[in-house]
């Protein structure tokens, strides 16, 4: 077992690290291409937004298919379409970042960020599932978010210290690494009933524990069909405990998207920011979250549990993020860096407490669920903060506020965290209840 979670853990690492190498650079790029030698630019964090938006539409059906799916297939078969996928935006800038190029890296971008924004990341948590029994559950997804918490550093790292043009070619490079060896080495979990029975891509794997026919009136398949927006809401309702973690699983994300499309462009106009200082800002995050993740949280989690380090993580993040709506001076938001990683305390506590609601053949529609709540979210979160944060960085602005997006983020993880007080871990029964209601 621990090779299999090591082997998808290099997998994460691998492609985690060519997305956010590439993360400090992307603004600069887009202005360049949109608006050159400007420190503020509407039409860039528009279009900021609108992909964010369009990217969530997509990820609210694709994330719960993709979980839905691979609950028959196996996680690794889902796995390598969104990985395949992601090396090709990553190419185009890396061969150019002229204006002409970078619009098709947009379009590009766009179109698989639909399948594979929030896919790898719901695949990887089912596979752990798979894997790691209860009690040791909320740990395993704490590494997992370290080891994605490390590739961010290690990314941010190579971005700080390499040219524009090359670190979008080791990008790509890396993007092509993670899906290669995935294919080669990472061994798929058994999923419904011990095994996958109808493979979606052919390959050899250990056998099957037990085969039970397709027609036995006493195991009938649990999911016949894919979850609609009808399934959701039923499965919402049928537990206290999901329909609490869903609205912090919103709020969470609704700020987290807002940050994504504001942030960077508050930095930019309030302090001239660049690449550099976008990087050397991420890697204070990224060194912080990834020792929170790998050391403290599976030391935490069996003493205080995933509700109380969800509590936590989100009431720290709802305070720092109004400060850093305030900040005054360049420091400030490298100050604020320390206190926020407990921030990445709040999806793998999330991810722990709804895995425990149900059994192993209902992982990646779960876990796909919500995804796909946190993609809804994201779309949400451009349309309200994009032009928010256009306004309060224009002259038009209706008072001198710049970071007022911000604060309003701030906000969104008060009603969170006054929602996650109430979040109990303890497993349903009514889940059980409602799967028979689909069958």
């Amino acid at each position: 077992m621990e090779k299999e979670l090591r082997q998808l853990l290099v997998t994460v690492f691998l492609w985690g690290t060519s997305g956010f190498m590439v993360a400090p650079a992307i603004t600069d790029v887009t202005m360049s291409a949109l608006c050159p030698a400007e420190y503020q630019c509407s039409l860039a964090i528009y279009l900021t937004g609108f992909q964010q938006a369009i990217t969530g539409v997509g990820a609210v059906v694709t994330t719960p298919l993709m979980g839905n799916l691979s609950d028959k297939y196996g996680r690794k078969a889902l796995l390598t379409l969104p990985l395949t996928l992601s090396v090709f935006p990553l190419v185009i800038l890396g061969y150019s970042r002229a204006t002409n190029y970078f619009y098709a890296y947009y379009a590009v971008k766009t179109l698989t960020a639909i399948v594979g924004e929030g896919s790898v990341n719901c695949l990887a948590l089912a596979y752990l599932a798979d894997k790691v029994g209860e009690r040791k559950r909320a740990s395993a997804f704490g590494i997992l978010g370290g080891v994605g918490s490390a590739s961010f550093v290690c990314g941010t790292l190579a971005s700080r210290f390499l040219s524009t043009a090359l670190t979008f070619q080791v990008a790509a490079l890396f993007a092509m690494s993670s899906a290669v060896y995935m294919r080669i080495f990472l061994e798929e979990s058994l999923v419904v009933r011990g095994c996958v029975r109808q493979p979606m891509l052919k390959e050899s794997g250990p056998p099957c524990v037990e085969e039970v026919s397709e027609n036995s009136d006493s195991s009938p398949p649990i999911f016949k069909t894919l979850p609609s927006l009808r399934d959701l809401i039923g499965l919402l309702k049928c537990s206290p405990t999901f329909s609490k973690a869903a609205i912090v699983c919103f709020f969470n994300s609704l700020a987290e998207g807002g940050l994504q499309v504001s942030v960077l462009y508050y930095l930019k106009y309030r302090f001239q920011f660049s690449k550099n200082q976008f990087a050397d800002l991420m890697l204070i995050n990224g060194v912080g979250a990834t020792l929170v993740q790998l050391l403290l949280m599976p030391r935490l989690v069996p003493v205080i549990g995933e509700e109380k380090l969800l509590s936590i993580g989100l009431f720290v993040g709802s305070i720092t993020t109004s400060v850093y709506s305030l900040s005054w001076a360049p420091w400030v938001p490298y100050a604020l860096g320390v206190c926020t990683v407990l921030g990445v305390l709040v999806r793998p506590s999330i991810s722990s407490i709804v895995s425990k609601q149900v059994g192993p053949a209902e992982q990646g529609m779960v876990q796909g669920c919500f995804s796909g709540i946190s993609s809804f979210a994201n779309i949400i979160a451009p349309l309200m903060f994009t032009p928010l944060t256009a306004l309060f960085l224009s002259e038009e602005a209706p008072f001198y506020f710049p970071g007022f997006s911000i604060m309003c983020l701030g906000v969104s993880l008060m009603i969170a965290f006054i929602q996650s007080i109430w979040i109990q871990a303890a497993p349903s029964n009514a889940i059980r209840e409602w799967q028979n209601q689909r069958v």
